[in-house]
């Protein structure tokens, strides 16, 4: 059985990967890289598939939270190779992004390119995953060169979990996008609820 063979035997099964995973101090769900590999690695290794990353290219950048911590920032551009037991391979190459205050900044972006290189590579379905024409965000227009730059902009990071998220501009609590916007909307600038209510209260 050939890699395209064996991977199309794979579609067949049809798994869904659930959200059984949920973010207690957000409150949300979302599907961890380990129930992507528990779902998935029993029908590779029974068709004798298995995948070989390779780093492409990475970025490392310092952040710092207002309270003074420091969070180091982490893109990968990752291929990753699936090989069958017959030699042949096929390739998906994807984005990683992962931030962290101590040294698992990269370990997280390869878990979410990961994750997301399967999905891809599988068409897993993963219910409840929002089509991108569902959504649209107020965007401020772009910048040309001789403008100022804004005030310590804070660039959303992608967690283990894919979720796209930023952090707090007060406390440096991580946010999901949804706060993010929200906040910006009312307060604006990024604010965890618990900011929020400060905010409000001190109005």
């Amino acid at each position: 059985m050939n890699i395209y063979e064996a991977i199309a035997d794979i579609m067949k099964e049809g798994c869904a990967v659930t959200k059984s995973k949920r973010n207690t101090q957000q409150g949300f769900q979302y599907r961890g890289i380990d129930d992507v590999m528990n779902t998935f690695q029993p029908l590779m290794a029974e068709r004798g598939i298995f995948l070989v990353p390779e780093v492409i290219e990475a970025t490392r950048e310092e952040r710092q939270t207002k309270q003074g911590g420091n969070l180091i920032y982490s893109v990968l551009k990752i291929r990753y190779t699936f090989y069958a037991s017959d030699g042949s391979s096929v390739s998906a190459t994807v984005i990683g992004e992962g931030m962290d205050s101590g040294d698992k900044a990269s370990n997280k972006a390869m878990a979410v390119a990961m994750k997301y290189a399967m999905f891809q590579v599988f068409c897993i379905p993963t219910e409840e995953m929002q089509d991108p024409d569902a959504e649209s965000h107020d965007v401020q227009p772009k910048r040309f060169l001789d403008s100022p730059p804004p005030e310590k902009p804070l660039k959303p990071f992608a967690s283990p979990d894919g979720d796209f998220q930023t952090v707090c501009a007060d406390c440096g609590r991580e946010i999901d996008v949804r706060t993010h916007d929200y906040s910006v909307k009312y307060y604006k600038r990024p604010l965890c609820r618990d900011c929020q209510k400060n905010a409000s209260a001190n109005r």
